[in-house]
């Protein structure tokens, strides 16, 4: 019996090392991730630090290493999968890649929001898709909801990233589940119809677009905004002196959370360090590693911050909608977006 020792590669690579099965190497851990924060190396030093077990991993886009999984069926080595996007999180879970998983410390760390009700994926960070705006050429008061964007006062000023992007797949899903269908597909028209130029580039590409004053307002997801916002490069933050966050939706059911999130894999050969893993990530000094390190905030209410950036940028209602929905109603959302002409 043959078991692959997984190293910290590109997914490209296609040598692994194969050795035999022996009783030292049943306390091993084989994690596909598609996160690639700097942070996250001291997030599994401490891990392997406090447990002693062996982790390997392979590092790589979501849809490769979901495609990897499919491909890899019931021989794949792999453990467990962390990608952000609770939309790829559905998938994942639709294809029948993941196995349910009862914890006691996950179901009582993590809220029932952010993780899924069968128990096959969890949460462990969250971001929020906000508005902002440029100081000098809208009004505060015209920008307070996502409705807002839709209003003829801000045709020809709003900037967006691609509507077949996930973060903006996401943001549709919730509108959809909190307002149906139909009123989501008449926003996203109107929407549309306020838009300074096509969609195009990141969410940071956005956020240099209000500050230029190429666009009036944009969506983003915080991390970026945060991460501008504390660059160490004087020419950022000067960037940032005309740029204001709103949380949107604070009357009514919260600004649109979306995670980073991981699953047990259905056929991971090492499930009992799986599961010690996720509970892991749940633990107060995982938290600080996994959400601080990239501007996001702790699933965990209780867990430290330990980010002044987004302590300053202050406290906010949350949508509390199940974050499967943003998977579910991804179809859906595609296909509003397609027939909107949302690019």
């Amino acid at each position: 019996m043959l078991l692959r020792t997984f190293f910290s590669l590109a997914l490209a690579a296609t040598a692994l090392a194969v050795g035999p099965t022996t009783s030292a190497q049943t306390n091993i851990l084989n994690l596909y991730s598609s996160r690639h924060y700097q942070t996250d190396e001291a997030l599994y030093a401490n891990f392997i630090k406090q447990t002693g077990i062996k982790l390997n991993r392979i590092e790589a886009g979501e849809d490769p290493l979901i495609e990897r999984l499919r491909n890899e069926g019931a021989a794949s080595p792999a453990d467990v999968l962390v990608t952000v996007d609770a939309g790829r999180l559905w998938r994942a879970e639709q294809l029948g890649l993941f196995q349910a998983i009862e914890s006691k410390t996950l179901q009582s760390r993590l809220p029932a929001h952010l993780r899924a009700a069968n128990h096959q994926w969890f949460g462990f960070s969250t971001r929020a898709r906000v508005i902002v705006y440029n100081k000098n050429q809208v009004n505060a008061a015209d920008v307070q909801n996502y409705e807002d964007l839709a209003n003829p006062k801000l045709k020809g000023k709003v900037c967006t990233r691609s509507g077949s992007h996930v973060y903006n797949l996401s943001l549709m899903s919730a509108l959809i589940e909190h307002w149906g269908e139909d009123k989501a597909e008449a926003w996203a028209r109107a929407v549309v119809a306020n838009f300074a130029r096509s969609p195009k580039g990141g969410d940071t590409d956005q956020i240099t677009a209000v500050a230029s004053g190429e666009c009036g307002v944009a969506l983003a997801n915080t991390y970026y905004y945060a991460r501008l916002l504390a660059s160490e490069k004087p020419a950022d933050r000067k960037l940032m002196e005309n740029v204001v966050l709103v949380w949107p939706n604070q009357k009514s059911f919260g600004t649109h959370l979306n995670v980073s999130g991981a699953g047990v894999l259905k056929n991971a050969p090492h499930k009992a360090a799986a599961v010690q893993y996720l509970e892991y990530l749940a633990s107060d000094a995982a938290q600080s590693y996994f959400a601080s390190g990239n501007n996001e905030w702790p699933a965990v209410g209780s867990a430290p911050l330990n980010n002044r950036t987004l302590e300053k940028m202050g406290k906010f209602k949350a949508d509390t909608l199940n974050v499967s929905a943003l998977g579910k109603n991804q179809p859906a959302a595609q296909k509003i977006f397609d027939r909107a002409g949302f690019k």
